[in-house]
């Protein structure tokens, strides 16, 4: 896997990304109609702790490939990340991380539990809630780790190429 090094590559991490979390997005929903209450949000716990990772690791921004770069340049991935708000660029991904993120869209899981309790249409409501939920934690994840790439390539030294800064390191 190649890591972003121009905008152009940026944009098609992006693109690739959100490719990926519709399809956890619709994993999620399918869970979500399994009526048995709280199942899906096991799921969900168990599809983040993955796919934010991943999204992390293909923007050249998880934790092992930002505790390998320059320390400058390490530091700025993690300051960047968090003036985002973002506690999982650049870190390990644990469960803790994950249900915080999944509070943030807590009110939408928590109507999902609700309308299980409504045969057929419910299921239905609560498989929409849980693809909405699921693909606004990944969009945003996307848009932090594309945000942080973007700050992390334009503060690099002028001199070397944005490909000696995020993911050069290891090519």
């Amino acid at each position: 896997m190649s890591f972003p090094r121009t905008s152009a590559d940026l944009d098609r991490v992006r693109d690739e990304c959100r490719a990926m979390v519709t399809k956890r997005a619709l994993v999620s929903a399918g869970t979500a109609v399994v009526p048995i209450p709280g199942i899906d949000l096991v799921a969900d716990v168990g599809i983040l702790t993955n796919l934010l990772p991943d999204i992390s690791r293909r923007f050249g921004l998880d934790h092992e490939t930002v505790e390998k770069m320059d320390p400058r340049m390490g530091e700025q991935v993690l300051v960047v990340a968090t003036s985002l708000g973002n506690s999982a660029i650049g870190r390990a991904v644990t469960k803790r991380i994950v249900v915080a993120i999944l509070r943030r869209v807590g009110v939408r899981l928590v109507g999902a539990q609700a309308a299980k309790f409504v045969p057929i249409l419910g299921q239905a409501v609560a498989a929409s809630i849980s693809f909405g939920a699921m693909k606004l934690a990944g969009d945003r994840h996307i848009d932090d780790c594309y945000e942080t790439a973007r700050r992390t390539l334009l503060a690099g030294d002028r001199t070397a190429s944005p490909a000696d800064h995020i993911g050069g390191i290891l090519g």
